[in-house]
């Protein structure tokens, strides 16, 4: 399946659990092209929560924009690639309800999920911590950039 569009996500918590945030990049798959970012504050959750509720956010945006268009999901945790590939069980309740909504958002053969290094996730994890970072200083740390 060649996408349209494609999600990078990331979510992380400085502690685990601890404070947490999600940041979700949206891009045209054909130019690299960024459409959207977006990053969120969670409150004390986990890692895992995190990266699915970034997961769910670009899921969500693009619902928004183009509710047919294909996707490739790229993430750095290979629990949730492996989760919502359908290759791996969801046990924890929370991490389960975020999975379905996921899969509410689009339909699941509109999504393809990919496993990558951290490094190439950097765009999402910047906003992880920019969000992190601002309610650390006292800031509201939601973000929703489109261009």
């Amino acid at each position: 399946m060649a996408a349209d569009l494609i999600i990078e996500a990331d979510g992380g918590s400085r502690g685990n659990p601890g404070p947490a945030a999600y940041g979700t990049v949206v891009r045209d798959a054909a130019s690299g092209h960024v459409l959207v970012e977006a990053a969120g504050y969670l409150g004390e959750t986990t890692n895992n929560v995190a990266e699915y509720t970034g997961l769910l956010t670009g899921l969500q945006l693009i619902a928004e924009r183009d509710p047919g268009a294909t996707v490739e999901a790229r993430l750095d945790s290979k629990l949730v690639v492996e989760q919502m590939s359908g290759r791996w069980k969801i046990k924890h309740p929370a991490m389960r309800e975020l999975a379905i909504a996921a899969r509410n958002a689009l339909a699941p053969e509109q999504v393809i999920y990919t496993w990558v290094p951290r490094a190439d996730n950097a765009a999402a994890d910047a906003l992880v911590n920019e969000c992190l970072d601002a309610i650390a200083s006292g800031r509201d740390g939601e973000i929703l950039r489109r261009t």
